[in-house]
Parts: structure tokens; sequence; C-alpha cells
């Protein structure tokens, strides 16, 4: 496995649209791999879509288990996600480490109904709300070449610089 790249905004690679996965076989798996590694490596990050590393590809990795009491699905590699249905609207904040030096306040659906293959290849249909509906609209997002930057209200008053901790 292997560390991947994060492109960071402005690359204007994060704007283009990803292609759908046809092959679901070793290279698409060890690159999967390789995508959770880059994710994991991450302070706190929650999920990486393909597009972020390069790999025009439409896959993503949520996993928002290590937050305490939130409704979750567990660790979830989504290949070629469609979301089918969606209900309600909140705003909440983001981040996102293709934008590392800032976070933003984003309005969501809160409860959604996302399909989906797995790195196998078998189907799936999930229904999820809250934290992990908003990771995973993040994410499906970027494989439309979208960032968070993009779904702001208002720069003037939703986009926050990050707050950098000393050691």
């Amino acid at each position: 496995m292997a560390l991947l790249e994060i492109l960071q905004y402005p690359d204007p690679r994060l704007k283009q649209v990803a292609g759908p996965v046809e092959s679901f076989d070793d290279a698409l798996r060890s690159y999967i791999a390789d995508l959770e590694e880059t994710m994991r490596a991450g302070p706190g990050g929650v999920g990486i879509a393909a597009p972020q590393t390069g790999h025009l590809k439409r896959v993503v990795i949520v996993d928002v288990s290590s937050k305490p009491k939130i409704e979750q699905h567990g660790r979830m590699v989504m290949v070629n996600p469609e979301i089918i249905t969606y209900d309600g609207f909140a705003k909440g904040r983001e981040g996102c480490m293709s934008v590392p030096d800032y976070t933003g306040n984003v309005i969501r659906a809160e409860r959604i109904e996302v399909e989906y293959y797995d790195e196998h290849g078998k189907k799936h249909q999930i229904e999820s709300g809250g934290f992990e509906a908003r990771a995973i609209q993040h994410e499906l997002d970027h494989l439309e070449g979208v960032l968070f930057l993009d779904r702001l209200v208002s720069r003037r008053s939703d986009l926050f610089r990050r707050k950098v901790y000393k050691e």
C-alpha cells in the first residue's frame, strides 16, 4: 500500500467530473487500499474521494465510526454511488483534505438513500442520516467536480480559517 498525493484547491483537476468504474478487479481493490490508507493518514478524515488523488473514477470511502454516538454504517467503500432520495435540509460545518486551511457552513440533506457497489461489485442500498449523510454527500460532490467551497451560502459569513493547535 502507498500514500497518495492529495490535490489541493485550486488544482483544476478537482473541478473535473469522474467517470464510472467498469471493472471490479484487483487493480481497483489495490487502488482502494491506497485510497483508504491515505484517508486514515490525515487528521480526523472520515471520507475521501478518488478525484482528490487525481484518479477520475467514481470511488469514495466514508467511515464515520470514529465519531461516538452517531448513526452510522461503519466503513463503506462506494463505487459508482448514486443518491436515490433525500429529505430535509440542515446547515453544518465541513472541512476537506483538499482545502486544508478552511472550513465552511454548507446546507445538505439531513437524510439520504444511496445505491452503490462495493469493491467486489456487490450492490448495496442504505439509508443514512445526520453526520454520515453529510459526509457521503460531501464525498459524492467530489465525483462531480464540486467542492464545499462551491456550496457555501456566503463566503463572507460561512467560510472560516481552520484553527491551528500548538503541540
